[in-house]
């Protein structure tokens, strides 16, 4: 039986506990540092509360520790991993090979990680994109390995191939870097902000000129390396079968209304597989969700949605004309007046609701709904560019976020209970009904069997199924042995009930304690240079401590160099500052390999920011993949 969880970020406690309360199987969120979202920190009480909370339906919490640490951080990065651990952290997600193996080694710390059953996850920060990095990391002493969001469906299929006993995560859902992850410096480079510090300046999302080699302006002012968002909701029984077991959606700086809406989508479509396949596959947690809303995800913030390189390389994954949330396309403009304007399509709109357009000349441009009269809307202030014909999206839909306000889901743990005669008295019995987690508890309670005057069959189950704010739901219950016959005082019927849902509790924390488990790695293997450019640019590495230097050197690497951020001759040698599968050749229809246009252009291209700034492109055809160097 195939395990399947759905991982969802939290920014804070209360998007954590709605991503519980909407499907999730597990949570992501970051402590107060050292995660790779310097603006989405956490102190660990919340996230004691949040283990506490996800922990009642089986729900899992990783914590992220997926930053590199300085020297002068080590100590402090040891002692949140120890904070974690007391707080009930499931996993950790890591990225520095120097606090790896300081957790991993004979220390007392490294031994109450083991002890606990904290799983180690190998952060997308690795930037692991092949089988022999799988199998490096599994040997280090990883559990599971994040998978770089630009393979394929078929490269993810190798690799499980090749590592059938590595867990893999892989993102399905939110925004998506330009680079593949770890190995992007860009920030760091023009704005002294390290994106392997979490402090990522969105260089991605600027507006660039391209220019070619004779100076030749070839596309002005535009968003050349953003990207669209990524969507996989119709690929996650392709991803499954892939050998992909947990399935992240990205968003740990997203308020609790996204959360809820894009946790809702992907849950509802995970329970749908299984109720196909029942005997395939099995959600990884706990409890029945009933929703009160139905999930959109066109209505949640996004950028236009792509499936990135999952089906192969597509010509969809960008948008050059703006880096923002367009929204669910609702429509064209049809009649312009003086102060409004009607929509040639079937959606409906309210006062409040923001609009946006594509201008002729590549820009976005946004208004806001004053008042609806039929299918005619007077914009607050009409917008200066619009025209008919016009595309027209919704990026804020009030009804839409109104709803999301109000109750929208309810998470309950279905068990059956029974009342029975005990030798002397009675006995009450929960047990859970089709989890991954089998719990069973009975309570007793001594009281003479008198007979009842009346049939008690109607007020037993009410006083005994009344679970109130526990998480668990009453979907059978059952008398035996002709218990309702017998006279019961209802304050007995409620200390019975209290005392079994009491060790039902306890024996539910049994039960998900021993689901818990780290898995047998393999034999550690020789350290490789898994791209090119790992021995052309050794900063890749991202080494930011002696502990990860004494790391690689123990693995074969001879003369390991500093982390970029450590080293300041890097940056003035002209360094390669991103690696992407994204290509401005083939976006522009110019990639012969496939199909393209010969260039008009003579190359090498470069970028130019607004401010001057330089970076060369590389197109290394034979790894199919665009190096961008600062120049």
């Amino acid at each position: 039986m195939q395990t399947l969880e759905l991982l969802a970020p939290a920014k804070n406690l209360d998007c954590g506990i709605a991503a519980v309360d909407h499907g999730a199987d597990a949570i992501y969120i970051g402590a107060s540092h050292h995660g790779a979202r310097a603006a989405a920190g956490n102190s660990i009480e919340d996230i004691r509360s949040l283990c506490n909370y996800s922990h009642r339906f089986g729900v899992s919490v990783h914590a992220t520790v997926n930053t590199i640490v300085y020297d002068q951080e080590v100590d402090e990065a040891l002692k949140l991993v120890d904070q974690l651990a007391d707080a009930g952290v499931d996993a950790l997600l890591i990225q520095d090979m120097g606090l790896l193996s300081l957790i991993t080694d004979d220390s007392p710390l490294a031994m109450k990680l083991r002890q606990k059953r904290i799983a180690l996850h190998a952060s997308t920060q690795c930037d692991t994109r092949s089988a022999e990095k799988v199998k490096w990391l599994s040997g280090l002493g990883f559990d599971r390995v994040v998978l770089a969001r630009e393979l394929s469906v078929e490269e993810i299929s190798a690799i499980h191939d090749s590592a059938p006993n590595v867990e893999f995560e892989a993102f399905v859902h939110g925004a998506l870097c330009v680079s593949y992850s770890g190995v992007c410096y860009a920030s760091q480079y023009c704005f002294k902000r390290s994106a392997n510090r979490g402090e990522c300046a969105q260089f991605c999302r600027m507006t660039f000129d391209l220019i070619d080699a004779d100076n030749r302006v070839v596309e002005h002012n535009r968003h050349l390396l953003s990207l669209k968002d990524m969507c996989q909701i119709d690929s996650l029984q392709t991803l499954a079968d892939a050998g992909v077991c947990a399935f992240k959606i990205e968003g740990r700086l997203k308020d609790a209304a996204y959360v809820k809406n894009v946790v809702s989508a992907y849950s509802q479509q995970l329970d749908a597989i299984i109720k196909k396949y029942p005997e395939r596959y099995q959600r990884a947690s706990a409890g029945r969700v009933d929703y009160f809303f139905t999930p959109d995800l066109n209505k949640t913030f996004n950028r236009g949605y792509t499936t990135y390189f999952l089906h192969g390389r597509q010509p969809d994954i960008f948008n050059f004309d703006t880096p923002k949330a367009l929204g669910e396309f609702v429509g064209k403009v049809k009649e312009i007046r003086r102060d409004s304007f009607n929509v040639a399509g079937t959606a409906t709109f309210n006062n409040g609701d923001g609009l946006c357009f594509i201008t002729t000349d590549h820009r976005l441009e946004g208004f806001r709904v004053n008042r609806v009269e039929n299918n005619r809307l007077y914009p607050f202030k009409m917008p200066a560019n619009l025209r008919p014909g016009l595309a027209l999206y919704r990026n804020n839909d009030v009804a839409f976020e109104k709803a999301l306000h109000e109750k929208t889901a309810e998470r309950r743990i279905d068990v059956n209970i029974s009342f029975g005669l005990a030798q002397d008295g009675f006995y009450m019995r929960m047990r859970t009904l089709q989890t991954a987690f089998p719990c069973e508890a009975t309570s007793n309670v001594v009281f003479s069997h008198q007979p009842a005057k009346r049939p008690q069959k109607e007020n037993i189950q009410k006083q005994l199924t009344r679970l109130g704010d526990t998480p668990y739901r009453c979907m059978e219950f059952k008398i035996e042995g002709n218990a309702d016959n017998c006279f019961v005082p209802n304050s007995l019927l409620s200390e019975l009930r209290r005392d079994c849902v009491e060790r039902f509790d306890r024996q539910w924390n049994v039960a998900y304690q021993a689901s818990r488990h780290s898995k047998a790695n393999n034999e550690p293997t020789p350290t490789y240079y898994w791209q090119p450019e790992y021995k052309s640019f050794p900063y890749l590495y991202n080494i930011a401590n002696a502990e990860a230097r004494a790391f690689y050197e123990r693995n074969g690497l001879s003369h390991p160099a500093p982390a970029f951020e450590c080293d300041n001759q890097a940056a003035a040698s002209h360094p390669l500052i991103m690696q992407c599968r994204h290509c401005i050749r083939y976006a522009l229809g110019y990639c012969t390999k496939r199909g393209g246009q010969r260039p008009t252009w003579r190359e090498p291209l470069t970028l130019r920011l607004g401010d001057g700034r330089r970076f060369k492109l590389e197109f290394k055809c034979n790894e199919c993949q665009m190096n961008i160097y600062a120049e």
